[in-house]
């Protein structure tokens, strides 16, 4: 460029996409690139408090005609800006650096490595010294218009299985913007070097993923306060004092508090519950006091106060003295802020029924902000920054990956991409020498994160919120399902549909269903369609029964159904399947004198499945083979909305099941599967197998050594096995299935218990 007066732009900063986290890109319009005669990939100088370079590059699609800057949090905190403030930007030019020095931007993180490794990562990235920049980029760049420089930086390799902060402490020449080149001598150094200034970028609002607008409530409560306060001193209003923060754990509360600190510029003070306990009579609220008094001093300034339940429980529940004095403090210190003061309190729960009510109300905490579950956008956001640094093999879809993780918060998440980097170690472990202290250089170029290492990483891995119940990932599907296409179809736009497409439902102003009763002999595979719908329809599965439900301690049994579906809606979409239903809900009004521990199940079931909290993404299944003797209100709609009957296998169906059966078993010539499925009216899925089962073993009988099963095993398994559903049950399971939901429906009057039987052909069989 000629020399002479150098063109800027005042633009105001945006934050830029987690994709684009610690790449060393600015995006800017096309009029803002014309008018600083600038090409995509070219050096950019950005200027807030401080100055720090970047790769300028095109918007965003939904950015176009948008005259602002998108910067990443660590270029925001290398200019010294936050989101909304306005920097100058104008054309620059790098030279190649001589020798430029790394360190760890991070305290309590030791380092080893080669230059060289750093080299190809920062290989043509812009730097000055002072910068924080970090070991991302493993997303390959398909584009092939792009110029060569900005293509040798976005393709560079992932230099860890994690993404690692670095400082620029020094560059040859010391001024100006520099970039490695293949002449560059590259240092690493072990130990972190504290940076000089107020910056930090240790997390930033791209650390964060799934939480979208919740971001943005947090940053107009706490944020613009900070920031900004003669706005609140010029409409005549005080600031915001506290935001509670509430949801399950690992939902990134913490993170986020943390977060909205370091892009705010705020002193950060964090207060652990335990750790403000004393021993001594007044200590613990000396120890607060003291706290709130050095964030007055340091203001602007956010106090973070974790598991807030753990010292502020109602007092009127609160068993210790200690505690009320604690909560009492609390308040006359919240209350004591002065609007000017600029301190900001951010408490974090996961228990916010547990808090005493006094600090729930506006002018202590003003606003109550839910961190719940990511859903499957949000989980692709956050697996996009967990893997962020990693190298990643070809096959990895984080697409995939994110809708597979349902109920997974972003701990887990974080636990998962963990697991698979560890996978990945194993694998090298045996290229490795121990008694070397560094892993060879073609080693670790080998190194990647494949997809089946994140298939076994979710073995191990399982939602957090679920932990106390027994979540199952089913692997059954519908083509292992035979001869039951009426119940699967009933099935698959009942519960499939609604959970994979709940747009559709609300277009049409309908609910899905809420509950499913699979009814129909024993044995018809009812417990089978119940995991293959959880599978298809991409759900957790919570399979329970009558005895892990019901207990002898009064009020027990209650309880326990309210925790089951409380776990549910938190990790939804959720199946809960209850097999035997028959047996927890039987009808009420049966018992003489006090209810019975069923009566109170069944009132508890009730309200849960039709009662004031709505059930979101969560359906019920319940599987029985009386289903004459399940409580009338159970069957009504809104309660279990679709009875669906799972009748005895047609000829097809029992030649489809005997076809999966007989899949993996080495089958003789002369067997004729066609002719078996003729021979077994009434069989259904559950005899058919033992059908199967038995012609093997007749076959091992024969010989240890066989090698196949012919028609003569299955010939002498048919004489020793038969029907286990007679024609007369099989007529009075259609009777019921003709007439079930009407019977309900005229047996719901109080103290009418209806009293059901199969008919005379169960009763011969027992």
């Amino acid at each position: 460029m000629a020399d002479g007066e150098v063109t800027t732009r005042r633009l105001q900063v945006a934050n830029a996409r987690p994709d684009d986290s610690g790449r060393g890109l600015a995006r800017l319009s096309r009029s803002t690139m014309n008018a600083l005669g600038l090409s995509e990939g070219d050096v950019v100088e950005i200027e807030g408090k401080r100055a720090t370079p970047a790769r300028a590059v095109l918007p965003y699609p939904e950015d176009e005609g948008l005259d602002i800057l998108r910067l990443d949090g660590l270029q925001r905190a290398n200019a010294g800006v936050g989101s909304g403030d306005f920097v100058e930007v104008r054309r620059a030019v790098s030279v190649a650096a001589q020798r430029v020095v790394f360190a760890p931007a991070q305290e309590n993180l030791r380092l080893q490595g080669s230059g060289a490794a750093l080299k190809r990562t920062f290989g043509m990235r812009p730097l000055t010294a002072g910068d924080v920049v970090a070991t991302a980029g493993q997303q390959r760049v398909e584009q092939g218009n792009i110029p060569p420089q900005l293509r040798q930086m976005l393709n560079a390799p992932a230099y860890a299985l994690q993404e690692i902060r670095l400082t620029v402490v020094s560059t040859v020449p010391a001024k100006g913007i520099v970039h490695i080149d293949a002449d560059t001598e590259v240092e690493l150094r072990a130990e972190y070097v504290a940076a000089t200034g107020e910056r930090r970028a240790d997390v930033t609002y791209d650390d964060i993923g799934g939480l979208g607008t919740t971001i943005d409530q947090v940053r107009e409560m706490v944020e613009l306060p900070l920031r900004y306060p003669e706005l609140f001193q010029r409409l005549g209003v005080d600031p915001p004092k506290g935001v509670l923060l509430y949801g399950p754990p690992g939902t990134g509360k913490t993170r986020l508090a943390r977060a909205v600190a370091n892009e705010s510029h705020a002193s950060f003070f964090s207060i652990a519950g335990p750790e403000i306990m004393g021993s001594a009579y007044g200590e613990s609220e000396k120890r607060l006091r003291e706290v709130f008094e050095e964030a007055a001093k340091a203001a602007p300034s956010i106090i973070f106060i974790d598991e807030i339940d753990s010292i502020a429980p109602k007092r009127g529940q609160a068993t210790g003295e200690a505690e009320k004095r604690l909560v009492a403090q609390l308040l006359t210190l919240m209350d004591g802020l002065e609007a000017r003061q600029n301190t900001v309190i951010i408490a974090a729960t996961n228990r916010p029924e547990a808090i005493d009510e006094a600090l729930r109300r506006p002018g202590r905490f003003d606003r109550e902000i839910v961190i719940g579950v990511p859903d499957e956008r949000g989980r692709r956001e956050i697996l996009g920054i967990h893997t962020r640094g990693m190298p990643l093999g070809d096959k990895v879809d984080l697409a995939e990956l994110s809708r597979t993780t349902y109920g997974f918060v972003g701990a887990d998440l974080a636990a998962l991409a963990r697991e698979a980097a560890i996978e990945a170690v194993r694998r090298i472990m045996p290229r490795l020498n121990l008694e070397d202290k560094t892993v060879p250089q073609e080693v670790l170029d080998d190194l990647s994160v494949t997809r089946e290492d994140f298939i076994e990483a979710l073995k191990r891995v399982q939602p957090s919120a679920m932990r106390e119940v027994m979540v199952q990932q089913p692997t059954v599907r519908w083509d292992d399902v035979g001869g039951l296409d009426a119940a699967r179809d009933r099935l698959k736009e009942g519960v499939e549909l609604p959970l994979k497409r709940p747009e559709s439902f609300r277009r049409l102003g309908i609910r899905p269903a809420k509950g499913f009763l699979l009814y129909g002999p024993p044995g018809t595979g009812k417990t089978l369609l119940a995991k293959a719908v959880a599978r298809e329809a991409e759900a957790n599965f919570i399979a329970t029964k009558s005895s892990d439900l019901l207990s002898k301690w009064y009020g027990e049994s209650e309880q326990q159904i309210a925790r089951l579906f409380a776990r549910a809606r938190q990790v939804a979409p959720t199946v809960i399947f209850i097999d035997e239903l028959d047996s927890l809900v039987p009808a009420r009004g049966g018992g003489m004198g006090e209810p019975q521990v069923t009566e109170r199940v069944v009132n508890t079931i009730l309200a849960e499945m039709d009662g004031l909290e709505e059930l979101q993404s969560v359906v019920v299944i319940g599987a029985t083979n009386r289903p004459n003797l399940i409580d009338p209100a159970l069957l009504r709609p809104g309660r279990f909305d679709e009875l669906v009957y799972v009748s005895v296998p047609d000829e097809a169906g029992r030649r489809r099941i005997l076809g999966i059966h007989t899949e993996k078993m080495p089958l003789a010539a002369d067997v004729d599967l066609d002719r078996l499925a003729d021979r077994t009216e009434r069989f259904t899925g559950a005899d058919l197998e033992d059908l199967v089962r038995r012609a093997g073993m007749f076959a091992l009988r024969g010989s240890l050594d066989v090698t196949e099963v012919t028609m003569a095993h299955f010939e002498h398994a048919l004489d020793e096995t038969r029907a286990s559903v007679t024609p007369e049950m099989e007529q009075e399971y259609e009777r019921i299935a003709a007439h079930l939901k009407q019977d309900a429906l005229a047996l719901q009057p109080i103290g009418f218990t209806p009293i059901g039987t199969l008919g005379e052909g169960e009763s011969k069989r027992r």
